[in-house]
């Protein structure tokens, strides 16, 4: 099973909006970013490692797989160190777009994906989760005009 490891401030730091409100309120940008990787991950059979600077504050909604707090280290000493206690290495796909962190993941047999290409990813899934929503609305509104029109082909 594949296990993303994220890098999570550097992710938030990557989207614009996200990035705007940790400006303001660093746990909020957190719970915002904890519930747009759920929403992305959702039926989807992977492991999570999701990985932030600092102390923990109030308790995140991450059901989709675990947080990491650094403490009063930078999270790259616990995402490294994650990915050498990896048993396969090639089963790990690295979200940062840090270079120094990249870098060793791809020593290391990582896969690795910028937090942008990791953003355009969620992006475009959730777009096709909008569009389908939309068609699933559209033919409930189908079928109750039918309804209410008696046209079922029975006249």
């Amino acid at each position: 099973m594949n296990t993303y490891i994220i890098d999570g401030n550097n992710l938030i730091g990557k989207i614009k909006s996200l990035s705007l409100l940790q400006k303001k309120d660093r746990h909020s940008s957190r719970e915002k970013l904890t519930h747009i990787l759920n929403r992305y991950f959702s039926g989807k059979k992977v492991r999570i490692s999701l990985h932030f600077d600092g102390h923990p504050n109030i308790s995140l909604p991450f059901s989709k797989g675990n947080i990491h707090y650094s403490l009063s280290q930078p999270s790259d000493n616990l995402i490294k160190k994650e990915i050498e206690n990896s048993k396969n290495c090639r089963l790990l796909i690295l979200v940062t777009s840090d270079h120094n962190l990249m870098n060793f993941g791809k020593v290391c047999g990582c896969s690795i994906l910028s937090s942008e290409e990791f953003f355009d990813l969620i992006e475009k899934s959730l777009e096709k989760d909008d569009e389908s929503e939309k068609i699933r609305e559209l033919e409930k509104q189908k079928d109750e005009f039918l309804k209410l029109f008696r046209i079922n082909g029975k006249n």
